[in-house]
């Protein structure tokens, strides 16, 4: 073998030798990632402020959200221009779907309509609920409160026409700093607000 064939070969095992313990570390650092805790939403236990409505069903749409809360990330409002996300802590799917999932249950748990659904289940459907995600957070001012505000209307679904409309917030205190007292905070927010709708609802149709 020549001298020259014999000092790549060399050189080129010596690259290998290096390549591969690199390749097989950054394997290992992919299957040891830290994974985030993963909290879930609670849904009202009842509407009791508002009538039966037996002969009415109604359909609940997945809410619109701007892109900062159309994920499962956990929203902490620095100032009125600045968000940040909650560290190693994510809700267990994206926010619209898991409130659409919890008002369809707040409304069931409510036992006063003739049914509830969303959109492709076959239900004959007598008035749609419409809703936007304005806030879902940790605001940091006023020593810290966790801040839920759901615009929300009812159509006609005959008509297409607004039989009614209505803007929900509550706002709590946040819970002392922790992750598990934001999460809880926002949980017990929602939950008022989720409430106030079903009552409202109930009311207006």
């Amino acid at each position: 073998m020549a001298v020259s064939d014999l000092f790549v070969r060399r050189s080129w095992l010596s690259k290998r030798a290096i390549v591969l313990p690199l390749l097989a570390v950054a394997l290992a650092g992919c299957g040891t990632s830290a994974k985030n805790d993963t909290f879930d939403l609670s849904a009202s236990v009842s509407g009791d402020g508002g009538p039966a409505a037996k002969n009415r069903q109604i359909l609940v749409q997945q809410p619109t959200a701007l892109k900062a809360l159309d994920s499962e990330q956990i929203v902490i409002r620095v100032s009125s221009s600045e968000i940040q996300y909650l560290a190693k802590a994510q809700w267990s799917d994206k926010l619209p779907r898991m409130v659409q999932a919890k008002l369809v249950e707040a409304y069931e748990n409510s036992g006063k309509l003739g049914g509830v659904g969303i959109p492709g289940q076959g239900l004959a459907i007598d008035y749609q609920v419409v809703t936007d995600i304005r806030a879902f957070e940790i605001a940091t001012g006023n020593g810290g409160q966790a801040v839920v505000e759901i615009s929300a209307k009812i159509l006609n679904d005959r008509n297409g026409s607004v039989r009614a409309q209505k803007v929900f917030r509550q706002a709590v205190p946040a819970g002392g700093g922790s992750t598990d007292g934001f999460v809880k905070a926002l949980d017990r927010a929602f939950s008022s607000v989720s409430s106030e709708i079903v009552d409202w609802t109930l009311k207006s149709i």
